[in-house]
């Protein structure tokens, strides 16, 4: 009796330690993080001096990155997303939920420790950051698993390019064969284009011509609010059937018949687009005039825009294939990790009777490209090409980081107000600073559950 007493007591001072610890965590975490800002996957310091980019601006278009609006919250927003992610459902879940968080409280510590290596040996300068950029794509032989941590935060926008292209595994990491690789895979894709795309319409099939026909209707809806693709000789380029956009579409779709053409992929393509023509094309997006680009550049922008869907889209196949069946289990898994996360919202919205598939579809078949501003897109895809083939799982954490931006407002809507409210979000007037917020809780959050799968199980 006594011995089964004593364990009894030894087990909640452990429930109890584990709780104090828990709880310790996540106040040194916040202390840390009052008044930084944070840039990406590793939450720093505010810069101390701005880079100087004025040599940033030689070939790259008038969006990139903004770093007067790069400084992360105030100490009361870092409190709240902190806040939403420990956030319990009522005092008798307590104890379960420390038996859950054991395995992830150690995962919480390694990011306090980073922090504060961080804030204590204070942030790199951002033109520090450029050089090893630099350096690393200098050498003969780029390290990926380096580049990905680098790119993670931010890639500088004309390095942007070759970048990708190195992230995608289109271009090799051997600086000797990049060259010749290059000039092979747009070699292919123009042979591609003849086969597939020059040809009389009475050599097609019937699915080929029904879907080529899809593809030009859908062309000329591609970023409807940006005014580069708004421009009457862009809009000619989306919608004709003689030039590119169109036959890059069907290309890709007849080569990967088991995922043919879905929209969306047209949205998919223009972060490519942007950036492999901001490679030729200075100054604004808005100044940009496909007729200043010779059509051997223009060949190859397009073949680099081919491939790197392809190479994208690869590792998610079945996002695209009949009923998106890969779309709906992330979705699912969105759900249950938000449940999780903050449960007041996951109950306010099953309470109003809104299902997650009614908002949650569009945004992991657009990778969301539609809720947030086009000046903000590529910054965010650097991330997702960092995260390489974990991209699909990591998404679900940047979309309920995302979504829980407005946790308090949700729980004040009613099933109406939230459709509306969820396919018009107010990210309008967002700047880096957001973005940046929503992928650090991602991390955050990643770090939290992805060893403790568990936590997402009923």
């Amino acid at each position: 009796m006594n011995n089964n007493n004593s364990h009894g007591e030894e087990d909640q001072l452990k429930k109890e330690s584990l709780d104090s610890r828990f709880n310790q965590t996540l106040r040194n975490v916040q202390g840390l993080l009052k008044g930084r800002s944070i840039p990406g996957k590793v939450l720093l310091t505010r810069r101390p001096d701005p880079l100087d980019d004025s040599g940033l601006q030689e070939r790259s278009p008038s969006y990139q990155r903004s770093f007067s609006q790069n400084n992360a919250g105030t100490s009361d927003d870092m409190d709240k997303s902190m806040e939403g992610g420990v956030r319990n459902t009522n005092n008798s879940d307590s104890n379960t939920t420390v038996n859950k968080l054991r395995s992830s409280t150690s995962n919480i510590e390694n990011a306090a420790k980073e922090v504060e290596k961080s804030a204590m040996g204070a942030r790199a300068t951002d033109s520090a950051r450029v050089m090893k950029f630099t350096r690393e794509l200098s050498g003969q032989m780029v390290i990926l698993e380096r580049l990905r941590e680098l790119a993670w935060s931010g890639v500088p926008p004309y390095m942007r390019p070759n970048v990708w292209r190195l992230l995608l595994g289109y271009a090799p990491p051997n600086s000797d064969r990049r060259e010749g690789v290059l000039r092979r895979k747009r070699l292919e894709y123009l042979d591609c284009v003849a086969q597939f795309y020059d040809i009389p319409d009475t050599e097609r099939s019937d699915d080929e011509i029904n879907m080529l026909r899809q593809i030009a209707v859908d062309c000329p809806r591609t970023v409807p609010d940006v005014a580069f693709f708004q421009q009457a000789q862009v809009q000619k380029i989306l919608g004709a059937r003689s030039l590119y956009m169109v036959r890059y579409y069907l290309n890709w779709a007849i080569r990967h018949p088991a995922s043919g053409y879905v929209q969306g992929i047209n949205d998919l393509v223009t972060p490519f687009l942007v950036v492999f023509l901001s490679e030729y094309l200075e100054g604004s997006i808005d100044s940009w005039s496909i007729s200043d680009i010779s059509s051997e550049n223009i060949s190859n922008m397009e073949a680099d825009c081919y491939w790197c869907l392809s190479k994208l889209l690869d590792g998610m196949q079945d996002h695209y294939t009949f009923a998106q069946p890969g779309i709906q289990r992330l979705v699912f898994k969105l759900k249950e990790l938000v449940r999780r996360i903050d449960e007041p919202v996951s109950r306010h919205m099953e309470d109003q009777g809104l299902e997650f598939l009614q908002f949650a579809f569009r945004w992991f078949n657009c990778l969301l490209i539609r809720e947030i501003p086009f000046n903000l897109v590529t910054r965010l895809w650097d991330t997702y090409l960092a995260e390489g083939d974990a991209l699909p799982h990591f998404l679900v954490y940047i979309f309920a980081s995302f979504l829980l931006t407005w946790s308090d407002k949700i729980q004040k809507l009613d099933f109406q107000e939230l459709v509306m409210f969820l396919q018009h979000l107010p990210t309008h007037n967002w700047t880096y600073q957001e973005l940046e917020m929503v992928l650090s809780r991602a991390y955050m959050w990643h770090s939290m559950f992805n060893s403790s799968p568990s936590h997402l199980v009923n």
